[in-house]
């Protein structure tokens, strides 16, 4: 179709990509929920030190410890603090144990204390010890160095002090504004649709434009997409895994497992889409691509492209009934495409990309049906 050239290098300066970034980056920190976990750990870590003079024993000794522990066990969402929480305190308990065993043999020295560090790190790589693993040579060294001749209520204090922070940081996680992300899951899933949506209406403009046509952005976007929807995964395992001991979930029901099948269906259109731009660009820009886009099947496609587009763009609503108007518009504009295209192939054996795009369109309109 037309004339062809090389594809142009678009995209920001590098200056441009550093101030876009720098921007999102400070932007991140100070979402609502960064602001609400920052309240919060900052309120058990308080809640810890007031606790600390309380405890028993030697352990009164040490109250800066359970600030700490507060600290270690805040995690986005309650299970990931319990979690969190317990790793950490398996890690001390752990590293202290080393550091015993190896002051058992004689006093700190440099090869005791690298000793330590190395058999701390090996300990890391316990199944299941998750950030505790950090903790194990953290602790064992504290112990050696800090402990001194009171090694005993040293790591009795430690402990406990830690325990206190977490157990308190834990508490104030499931009992303040327990944290559900539901929202953002539900709104990046819209935003993929509307994207993938988006990109096909593009492709089914730039075929009824002249090669090499006047928009060319839909081709640099295959990264952008495929970078988007393992955002949407992130997102969508982050509400799940909030929902998990969270006393909120009885009040704001979702249904995950939906999201999820969602999700999936997303990818795989994920995937086609990809194959498309590429597919697409290749027979506009490259000059030696081993297949075409006959002109007789240029419009079918453009038809079958952007209502496919269109459809997936109308799940970001609620009207069912639209919804199930445009699917039968894209089921019907691909049959079309694929009739054209088989009665062009009875006079042309020319191999074409007509007809792989038509079948991941076909795909991706089995995969988006609406529910009946």
């Amino acid at each position: 179709m037309g004339d062809t050239q090389a594809q142009p290098e678009g995209g920001p300066s590098g200056g441009t990509r550093i101030l876009r970034n720098s921007v999102a980056g400070l932007s991140s920190a100070f979402t609502v929920q960064r602001l609400q976990l920052a309240a919060k750990a900052a309120l058990a870590a308080g809640l810890a030190f007031a606790i600390a003079p309380l405890m028993p024993g030697s352990a009164a000794e040490y109250p800066y410890y359970a600030p700490l522990g507060a600290l270690v066990s805040m995690y986005r969402n309650v299970a990931g603090s319990f979690r969190q929480g317990l790793q950490a305190l398996v890690g001390l308990a752990l590293g202290i144990g080393l550091a015993f065993a190896l002051v058992s043999v004689g006093d700190p020295s440099p090869l005791s204390v690298a000793v330590v560090m190395g058999l701390g790190v090996l300990l890391g790589g316990l199944p299941r010890i998750g950030s505790g693993s950090d903790w194990i040579p953290t602790a064992a060294l504290l112990v050696l160095l800090v402990g001194g001749s009171n090694r005993d209520d040293f790591s009795f204090g430690y402990l406990i002090q830690m325990g206190v922070g977490v157990a308190v940081g834990i508490a104030v996680n499931f009992l303040v504004f327990p944290p559900l992300h539901f929202d953002a899951a539900a709104t990046s899933l819209g935003k993929l649709r509307l994207a993938l949506g988006r990109q096909l209406t593009d492709m089914g403009t730039a075929l009824t434009e002249k090669w090499p046509p006047e928009h060319e952005d839909w081709s640099r976007r295959s990264t952008e997409l495929a970078e988007a929807a393992s955002t949407v995964r992130h997102l969508v395992q982050e509400a799940d895994a909030s929902r998990r001991a969270n006393p909120r979930r009885r009040l704001h029901p979702r249904d995950v497992d939906l999201d999820y099948r969602n999700l999936r269906e997303l990818e795989r259109v994920t995937f086609h889409i990809q194959d498309m731009t590429e597919v697409l660009s290749d027979v506009i820009w490259t000059d030696d691509a081993p297949y075409t886009v006959p002109v007789n099947d240029s419009a079918p496609l453009a038809t079958a492209m952007t209502a496919t587009g269109e459809l997936l763009a109308s799940f970001d609503g609620e009207d069912e009934a639209e919804q199930r108007r445009l699917f039968a518009a894209a089921k019907s504009a691909v049959e079309a495409g694929m009739a054209t295209v088989a009665e062009r192939a009875q006079e042309d054996s020319a191999v074409t990309a007509s007809e792989s795009i038509l079948l991941s369109l076909h795909r991706i309109v089995r995969a988006v049906r609406p529910a009946s």
